[in-house]
Parts: C-alpha cells; structure tokens; sequence
C-alpha cells in the first residue's frame, strides 16, 4: 500500500490550503523526517515531512489550492504507489510487446539482458514528468501571466494575503476608529541601552532592542486605563485581566502577529528571547496558529521600514493599536532651551465605542512616561 500525503487540518475556520513548494520531485527516494512539501494557508505556512520510505509520486502541483485532508502525494517502494513490480527476468514474449515494455517501464528500471514478457499499461502505471511543470515556489507560479506588452503581471492572491485583505476591510467597516498621537524622547533608553547591553548579552543571550521597553510601557499602561484591555462581543464589553500582547512582523508572505504571553509577569531578558524566537519562527515559515492566538493588544513597528507617521489598524477583536515610528533627530524645547533629540512619534488607533478620547491620551502620555523615564518599568513606578 502507497502512503497518502494529506493536507493537514490547520484550525476550525480554514477549509483550503495552496501549495507552496515542493522540496522533492517525482521519482526521488524519500525517508522518513525528510522535508517534502510547504504547503500556506490564510494563516500560516507549514512544512510537511516523509513518515514513510519510498519513491514520491506528486500528485498536486506547486500553485494548487486544495482542500484539507486532500491527497497531494504517494510514498510507496514504486512509483506510482508502489504497485509496480521490481524489473526481473521472465519468459521470451512476442515481439510485438517491445513497444510496450518501452512506454510503460519504470524511469530508472535498469536494461534487462533478456527479453520481458508483454506489460500492460493497466498493470504499471507511470506518470510522465514534464520539465516544464516542475514544482516551483507559489509566487513563481502565481506570476505567469504576462500582457503582450510587458506592462502588468496578474498574479492569484495568496491565502493569506486574501486572509489580510478581509481582516482589515472588516476591521474598518465594524469599529468606529480614531487615531491620537503624541511623541517620545527616546534619550533615557538609549542610554540605558547603551549602559547595560553588554551585561545584558552575556546574562540573557540576546541584545536589549526598544520592543522589550514598548511591551512592558504597554502593560503598565492596560493596567492605568483598564478599557483600553476591553473588547465588545454583541451588546457586552469584555475586559480583559491578562496581559498577552501581538507584536506585527512582517514576513515576506505578508503580515502576522505573534502573541508573547503574561508579558506583564516575564522579564525584559524573557520577552527579547521570545521576540527572537518569533522571529525565526517567522522566517523559517513555521508560525503555528496557536503563536496567532489570544492577544488582547497589538503593538507595530513601522519604523524599522522608515516610517515616521501612520495610523495602523485594528487588529479585531482587540480594541486598540500602538503604533511605533521611526527615531529622528529633531530639535525640541527642553527648559527654555533647543536641544536635538532623538524623538520618536506614537500613534494609538482604538475603537471609539469602546474608548473614549480621555482614557485614549491617558493610555498614550502613560506610555510616553513610562519610556522617557525607564526606570519607572524597573521599579513599577
């Protein structure tokens, strides 16, 4: 019996999945833990490895959807599953078979020194493999249709940029979102920065970044205006008393949010080695629902790609975003004087049926506080 190859179940509300790349062709040799096939679906990416030994037979291209639980390839001691016998000698047949032992003879089946008895193509089946279709990532495949003229790509939406899409449609046509700002002095945590991050190093494995600070301003924050913690299901608002904050990453296959939990119970040293952690996880593609789930509070850093000033959108059904920008020199008036600052613009969109303006700017200068005064966060101040 062939081994199926199935796609597996990724979570109630996903029916289908795209694969994305196969890492083995048809006809190649396979053991068990070998990487086989990445298959995306509106939510995550994963990897799928041999359980059994055998020859791979593909039977659904790179660039497919297909449904969950659907076959998408064979492992069996053959090709074609496993049915074909292994070449041996037999009886001198009619010469009229040679043409038929050609057509249907396994691909590396070795030239027999004698003659074969006839072979019928109902008995061993072997699919031809066409160079032209070997499976190539789904971005290569999704972006072959070109116009005459050179002038536009058409591409098929990947599921989860389809899934992106939807969110934050939705996200703009249920909540009433509005959008304040203000500004941080960044020179307190520079220097603190600056100050401990070769301790910091040697103690937790990881570098001391600004997120650690943003999270932890963050939780203090949600504990000062405890709405902002809130969500609405129906005519009820539910408020939350755990602190399990999404921080955006982006990916080359669009944007997800992992979720770091009980942030507000976990050192900066625990909370830089979970960023990490994501972090590969995120490049490598093997964000699992579970590291999507939960998150009462979304934080994004636009600032990494040099963005000074947006509005980021909900993340549903949390009621509230922060976003981070980028650090500029700039100069401020601090005691009657000019200085240049290293100054950094904030942005919190938050649902206004839920929010109000006050507890909107409280939730905001709390955070400002809490950063330009770091070691507020060090002695819960």
């Amino acid at each position: 019996m062939a081994f199926e190859i199935k796609v597996p179940n990724a979570g109630e509300s996903i029916t289908s999945a795209v694969i994305s790349t196969w890492h083995k062709t048809t006809g190649d040799s396979v053991q068990p833990g070998d990487l086989l096939v990445t298959i995306d679906t509106d939510k995550v990416s994963t990897e799928l490895q041999s359980e059994a030994a055998g020859i791979l037979e593909i039977t659904a291209q790179a660039g497919e959807e297909v449904k969950i639980g659907a076959v998408i390839g064979l492992i069996g001691s053959g090709v074609g599953g496993g049915s074909a016998p292994a070449p041996a000698a037999v009886p001198a047949a009619a010469g009229k078979a040679e043409p038929e032992k050609r057509e249907a003879a396994p691909v590396a089946a070795p030239v027999a020194p004698v003659a074969e008895a006839p072979v019928k193509p109902a008995e061993l089946v072997v699919p031809k493999v066409d160079l032209s279709v070997v499976p190539r990532p789904v971005a290569e495949v999704a972006a072959a249709i070109v116009d005459d003229a050179g002038r536009t790509t058409r591409k098929r939406m990947t599921p989860l940029r389809r899934k992106i899409a939807t969110h934050l449609v939705n996200a703009q046509h249920t909540a009433a979102i509005l959008t304040t700002f203000n500004e941080v002095d960044m020179t307190e945590i520079m220097n603190l920065r600056k100050l401990l991050q070769d301790s910091f190093v040697a103690r937790h494995g990881v570098k001391l970044g600004f997120m650690s600070f943003f999270i932890k301003s963050v939780c203090e924050a949600l504990k000062a205006v405890p709405q902002v913690n809130g969500r609405i299901e129906g005519d009820d608002i539910v408020i939350n008393h755990y602190y399990d904050i999404g921080v955006a990453v982006g990916t080359e296959k669009g944007l997800v949010v992992p979720v770091l939990r009980d942030c507000d119970h976990k050192s900066f040293g625990q909370i830089e080695k979970d960023l990490s952690d994501y972090a590969v996880k995120a490049r490598d593609g093997k964000i699992t629902i579970e590291d999507l789930q939960g998150g009462v509070f979304t934080i994004s850093n636009g600032g990494i790609y040099g963005s000074l000033l947006s509005t980021p959108i909900l993340n549903p059904p949390q009621s509230a975003i922060l976003g981070m920008h980028a650090i500029q020199q700039r100069p401020v008036a601090l005691n009657g004087k000019v200085e240049i600052r290293p100054m950094m613009y904030l942005a919190l969109s938050y649902d206004h049926r839920l929010i109000d303006g006050k507890e909107a700017v409280t939730f905001l200068v709390r955070i400002k506080e809490c950063l330009e005064q770091p070691t507020r966060l060090l002695l819960g101040a």
